[in-house]
């Protein structure tokens, strides 16, 4: 039996990107799309962190909920002399799948203190599944949430433009999304114009995803190459640049995909909003700055070419990060299921998220 997160709203989650079986986890494989839509059946933990490691999925939420699936797949699968041990190594091999979203993490300690509490293998396998569950289900209700809060923030009654990055919607978390969860209501209550979609080089997240997850519902989407941004910016025609995050640290920094620290310089020379959209479990309290956290850096033929085609010497050398840091001072608000830190800084973050 298929386990979708359900909601008490009537709200559509749009397209998923996992889905569970009790004994298997099925995700849309995401490099083929907008191509080709196909799933890939996993039944054991490594075949998701190896899913993990080469974005099959992606986005910091959907990447938590996947592995904590692994974990309850691990636990199907345990059975040799040391069964605790074999679960162990599972948790390991999944952490060790990306270094920088910090949702990882946090469902994986989440699942391990439920593994702790276990006292057999039966009682492991059930409770795990369980755990998943509520993770995935959780995550759902959240970003309906951070939608409620950010339009009351945004404030308006009229149609407004915005712009965003990479891909947040309900391919990037457990449905709906985070970024494009507020896009999603501001459509919903007929409070959207359009939204720009930044093409986000080099994996095109933008193009392959959130272009084609916003066309396929019905939402106005407008693409464009990042190097447009200033130009759409400079039209007056965009409000607020809507992000989500993967990870956001004490002082309210923010880590997220290549590109968008760069948005944030340009809306604040234009005098747009710049909005980040994230579950709470992305904040890091524990990490002091965005200087502390560790940027993932990708192999340099991604920048050289695309699907086999070159676009650049095959010798040349690549500087490939996946993430930039946005500084706090250029962030007008923080937007979790928790509520709204304006003008972030870690007085604000501390009274939030404690």
């Amino acid at each position: 039996m298929v386990t979708t997160p359900k909601s008490s709203s009537d709200r559509s989650i749009g397209t998923v990107a996992l889905r569970w079986h009790g004994s298997s986890l099925e995700l849309l494989d995401q490099r083929l799309l907008p191509g080709e839509e196909h799933w890939i059946t996993l039944e054991g933990a490594s075949g998701v962190a190896q899913s993990i490691r080469d974005m099959v999925v992606r986005g910091a939420p959907a990447i938590g909920i996947s592995a904590a699936y692994g974990v309850a797949l691990a636990s199907r699968h345990a059975g040799g002399g040391d069964w605790k041990a074999e679960i162990k190594q599972s948790i390991r091999e999944l952490a060790a799948s990306r270094p920088t979203a910090v949702n990882l993490f946090w469902a994986l300690q989440r699942m391990e203190r439920v593994f702790h509490a276990c006292h057999s293998l039966d009682e492991a396998v059930k409770r795990l599944a369980r755990e998943a569950e509520a993770i995935h289900e959780e995550d759902l209700a959240a970003n309906f949430a951070m939608a409620d809060h950010a339009l009351e923030f945004i404030g308006t009654e009229k149609p407004i433009s915005v712009l965003t990055h990479c891909n947040t919607g309900a391919l990037a978390t457990g449905g709906y999304g985070t970024a494009l969860g507020v896009v999603r209501r501001l459509n919903e209550t007929k409070r959207l114009k359009k939204v720009y979609a930044d093409e986000t080089r080099p994996w095109l997240q933008g193009s392959r995803l959130t272009a084609w997850e916003l066309s396929r519902d019905g939402i106005p989407v407008t693409l464009n190459a990042d190097g447009a941004a200033a130009s759409i910016m400079a039209r007056n025609d965009v409000r607020w640049v809507i992000v989500g995050a993967d990870r956001i640290t004490a002082n309210g920094d923010v880590v997220n995909k290549i590109g968008t620290y760069s948005l944030a310089v340009l809306a604040r020379h234009h005098n747009v909003g710049f909005m980040v959209v994230a579950p709470s479990s992305t904040v890091d309290m524990a990490m002091a700055s965005g200087a502390d956290v560790p940027i993932e850096e990708r192999d340099g033929m991604e920048v050289r070419e695309i699907r086999g085609i070159p676009l650049a010497p095959a010798g040349v050398n690549v500087f490939n990060p996946v993430f930039d840091v946005t500084p706090a001072s250029l962030i007008d608000a923080i937007v979790t299921e928790k509520g709204v830190v304006h003008n972030p800084n870690i007085t604000g973050m501390r009274a939030l998220f404690g």
